[in-house]
């Protein structure tokens, strides 16, 4: 805080000193220009709707004074005549860290620190929350990247401290190299910044998940109400700084289509509107996009085509990897096309010079350059609220301009001068003639051929001689050419230099110096050859010819071109596995309508439904999974010993091919629990696998509450080697749980006495365990730990839902049965670390011959496809019948998660969550021919076949393409092979996208 306080008094120190008018002058006399500055004969683009020819723009003070054909010009003015030149607002960027050091980590060995060790006192418990800061205090003109900036049509910038999840506020800058801060600075205070991204300058370990950051912003808004009401007995200067700048527009860094969803989630449910930093994947989920009502700012770094001449390294290039290439560009278009308000960034560019080819790549994709140009202009000024000011040339608005020899959007336009404040930055000199085009001359009986392109800054010569190319530089300035190149004969040394000024004619005329010091005429006749209207159409259809890669839902291979819809659907002739009283019965027709089980029975008929011959063929139930990390994108928040705040609904991944396979295995739904990095772990989602649908389309409606406890190895850190956080015994476990509990009744109590009370996520979630509102699924080995955890339970009047692993719970199936706890567990796992020792295979039999409720579980993306095969082990150890074996994947499991009344069994009533199998269901040869929820085939074996043939021939196409692009001279990029690591438990790796 002392350096924000220091960097503020810089600024007003400087201010005095060099800006304001009340400063004493002791340097002679002066005098201030009041003149007018008339540029006319323009094409006048004074918004993106609104354009004037041979337009005059007066400007006076940093300022638009008028606009417009007849402009009345007074006797004072400075008066430019651009005939044929176009006027355009300059650019402006929502989103930089543009004269804002980077932050930077600390080298060396850092080990992060326990959750509550904060750095700071008088602010937020949380380092990683620092509405305080402001850019302002750290801001430091910086000219050389305002030049890159100004010369790629920027005049101004929204600029940021791109660190931490809440970054404080930000600073809007005009690009006026030639004023101080005290002009430039446009506001002080221009936005609120947040991201899902921890700080890089503390050590404090909480959060280490994206489900954690959103559990920290959540508790912190609450927080922040709480503080409101004055109900606080301490001074928290984050939260005052975040309440004082409530009114602030925020922008939140989400970085991907899924994080911009859960910002959006967060700011929902808070009644705030964040403007969205997209990344550039949006046009996958444009609807959903669309339905956050959010205005974002899009990144432009399009991908490069892959390079793919190496077969062996392009078969490892991920489908979605190769579309992304094709389809990134159009997303500003999908934006465009859907109304949906969007600023341009240069964000994740390497450099702004970047930012034009990028640009156009987008409009050659279907962007209008309307919509371009609004993206640039009044867009970001109505976002940052000052659409009056910038971004338009109309009267009283900043002379913030740019002067182009023609369309700004064009690839051959250049941009002559930017105009910030009024003040001019010249980018190219715009009475330099251009002389880029090919040439012929004649030195020493020897004819030459040359060609000259791109900016007469960056001027690049190629000359070619009897077939061959020569070496040669080249430079260009003051309508004087500079030409040196070798001779033909490659043994020879010698150079020939060349001076030629350019002529009326376009012809370039002065003199050459051969090598031996010969001095000779030199004239390069420009071959005045240009391309016709048709020549140009042409190349510009051949290049559009290009084909954009269609969008499936997920938008990876096996999507869906369109999202299945719910059949009516009758077996015919099937074996029915119904997990009811009924048994198994053959021969049997099973009737699907409207997503339920309409009918079981013989010769059953409906007109309207599609027949499916399952003759010889199984139908069961779907496969229920009742511990899973599929489809999270984050399984651990281990920066706290308890995360009961923290929820796996908030980072389900659709796109996760594990759907889809455990579909192709016969799953229909799943609990995706949090892992066991600490006691009390985060609260799990229930999902149906709805391959295609966006996240929350995956979860039970009125879905149970669940959530992830844990025992063991993992949770005191045993196998750690820098684990600080308590606790870090197995009694020091025990006796968390019991202080935990004492602190939810305390808290329960308060609630129910009608005072006012801090609202506290972790406490409502353990509250409602004591009210036996939520279920514990508990991780779990040892049977000490086991009995402990059950004695706990009861201590505080509540049950246990689930053993989950329970390895040893054969041990104690009878406390077990006694206490009303079900097991859910591996059928064959053991030995594979120390507490698993005294495992054995019989454990699934055992316990449920004492009276147990047993699932078989995967807590692997592997297994979870291949349970059938799981439960069929349980017939070989310990001699389960069939029947039982197939209910612990699938009636049991649905009965720990208490959503036996809708899945699990073949039923009348029941949801059509159901599986065709090409044999008996435990066999290791079948396969499943259909998977299908709710009367919707997310999986059926003929489209996988059909699907399979297809991804070759999308790659090969994609693979051709990408060719094409290389062999034209665009950048391409290297494949770096990407593997999704598989989460289990004790998942730890990075989890905060």
């Amino acid at each position: 805080m002392f350096k924000n306080v220091l960097g503020i008094l810089s600024f007003f120190c400087y201010s005095c000193l060099f800006g304001q008018d009340y400063f004493p002058k002791n340097d002679g006399v002066t005098t201030t220009n009041t003149n007018y500055t008339a540029f006319t004969n323009a094409k006048i683009h004074i918004s993106s709707s609104h354009i004037i020819n041979k337009g005059t723009l007066l400007i006076k003070d940093g300022k638009v004074v008028a606009s417009g054909t007849e402009v009345s010009i007074p006797k004072n003015s400075k008066i430019i005549n651009i005939e044929g030149k176009s006027i355009y607002p300059s650019f402006i960027d929502m989103y930089s860290d543009f004269g804002i050091e980077k932050p930077k980590r600390e080298t060396g060995n850092r080990s992060a620190s326990p959750q509550y060790d904060a750095s700071r006192t008088g602010y937020y418990w949380n380092d990683h929350v620092m509405p305080e800061n402001q850019a302002l205090s750290q801001f430091k003109f910086d000219a050389k990247k305002a030049k890159d900036l100004l010369e790629a049509g920027f005049g101004v910038v929204n600029t940021h401290i791109q660190d931490g999840i809440h970054r404080g506020t930000g600073t809007l800058v005009a690009l006026n190299s030639q004023a101080g801060n005290e002009t430039r600075i446009l506001k002080e205070k221009s936005a609120q910044y947040l991201s899902f991204s921890k700080s890089a300058l503390s050590r404090q370990s909480y959060p280490s998940s994206l489900m954690g950051s959103m559990a920290l912003l959540r508790q912190f808004y609450l927080d922040a109400e709480w503080y409101k009401k004055g109900l606080s007995k301490t001074k928290d200067l984050s939260i005052e700084a975040l309440n004082r700048n409530q009114n602030l527009i925020q922008i939140f860094d989400a970085g991907n289509k899924a994080n911009a969803l859960r910002a959006d989630l967060v700011g929902d449910q808070f009644g705030i509107q964040y403007v969205i930093l997209g990344g550039g994947d949006e046009y996958e989920r444009i609807a959903d996009i669309k339905n956050t009502n959010a205005s974002f700012i899009l990144p432009i770094n399009f991908q490069d085509a892959y390079d793919v001449e190496n077969s062996f390294l392009t078969n490892s290039l991920a489908l979605s990897d190769m579309r992304a290439w094709s389809q990134e560009p159009t997303n500003p278009k999908v934006f465009a096309e859907n109304n949906i308000d969007f600023a341009l960034t240069t964000h994740t560019l390497k450099s702004p010079s970047e930012f034009k080819d990028k640009l156009i790549q987008a409009i050659d994709n279907g962007l209008s350059k309307e919509k371009a140009l609004e993206a640039l202009t009044t867009i970001p000024a109505k976002l940052l609220g000052l659409p009056s000011e910038i971004g338009t040339l109309t009267n009283g608005a900043y002379a913030n301009f740019l002067i182009t020899s023609g369309d700004v959007f064009d690839k051959k336009t250049k941009l002559f001068e930017n105009w910030v404040q009024g003040e001019q930055h010249m980018v190219t000199n715009m009475n330099t003639k251009d002389i880029s085009g090919d040439y012929e001359f004649s030195l020493a009986n020897t004819v030459y051929k040359m060609t000259l392109s791109g900016d007469s800054k960056k001027l690049k010569s190629k000359v070619t001689s009897e077939s061959k190319t020569l070496g040669s530089k080249v430079s260009y300035d003051n309508d004087w050419l500079q030409l040196s190149l070798t001779a033909i004969d490659s043994t020879s040394e010698g150079f020939t230099r060349v001076m030629a000024q350019v002529e009326n004619n376009a012809s370039l005329k002065g003199k050459a110096i051969l090598p031996n010091g010969a001095e000779t005429v030199f004239l390069a006749t420009k071959n005045k050859k240009t391309k016709t209207d048709s020549e140009e159409k042409d190349e510009k259809k051949a290049d559009s010819t290009k084909t954009i890669a269609a969008i499936t839902y997920p938008n990876t291979a096996y999507g869906f071109k369109t999202l299945p819809k719910q059949e009516t659907l009758l077996f015919k002739n099937a074996t029915v596995w119904t997990n009811e009283a009924d048994g198994i019965l053959k021969n049997t027709d099973v009737l699907i309508k409207n997503g339920k089980i309409i009918k079981i029975g013989n010769n059953l008929s409906d007109t309207k439904a599609e027949i499916i011959d399952a003759t010889g063929k199984h139908l069961t139930a779907g496969i229920i999974d009742e511990h899973s990390h599929v489809a999270a994108a984050s399984v651990n928040e281990g920066g706290q010993n308890s995360s009961a705040e923290v929820s796996m609904e908030d980072v389900i991944d659709d796109e996760d091919i594990g759907i889809y396979r455990n579909l192709a295995g016969g799953v229909t739904s799943m609990q995706i629990l949090h892992g066991s990095a600490n006691p009390i772990g985060g609260r799990s989602a229930i999902i149906k696998l709805k391959w295609g649908e966006s996240a929350n389309n995956l979860i039970y409606n009125d879905s149970p509450k669940f959530i992830k406890f844990a025992l063991g190895e993992n949770v005191k850190q045993t196998r750690h080697t820098n684990g600080v956080r308590f606790p870090q015994t197995r009694m020091g476990v025990e006796q968390l749980y019991i202080d935990y509990f004492t602190r939810a009744k305390a808290y329960k109590a308060l609630k129910k006495s009608g005072k006012p009370y801090r609202k506290d996520i972790e406490m409502d979630v353990l509250v409602e365990i004591l009210n036996k509102e939520r279920f514990i699924s508990c991780h779990s080995y040892v049977q000490s730990e086991i009995n402990m955890l059950m004695k706990v339970a009861e201590q505080f009047d509540f049950n246990i839902n689930t053993f989950t692993h329970i390895l040893e719970g054969y041990k104690v199936a009878d406390k077990m049965v006694e206490h009303g706890v079900g097991g859910s567990t591996f059928s064959d796992w053991w030995a594979y670390k120390y507490e698993v020792n005294d495992a054995i295979p019989y454990n699934a039999a055992i316990m449920h011959n004492a009276g147990v409720t047993v699932a078989i579980n995967s807590d692997d993306p592997e297994m979870s496809r291949r349970l059938n095969q799981e439960a069929a082990k349980t017939i070989k150890y310990g001699g389960m019948s069939e029947e039982d074996a197939w209910k612990f994947v699938t009636l049991n499991p649905a009965k720990l998660l208490h959503i036996d009344h809708r899945v699990g069994s073949i039923k009348v009533g029941k949801d059509a969550d159901v599986v065709l199998w090409t044999d008996h269901p435990m066999s290791i040869y079948a396969k499943a021919e259909k998977t299908i929820i709710e009367g919707v085939t997310y999986f059926d074996l003929e489209r996988d076949n059909k699907l399979r043939a297809d991804i070759k021939t999308e790659k090969n196409e994609l693979i051709n393409q990408m060719l094409k692009a290389k062999n034209k001279g665009l950048k391409t990029q290297p494949i770096k092979k990407k593997e999704k690591e598989a989460m289990h438990c004790d998942y730890v790796g990075n989890q905060i996208n």
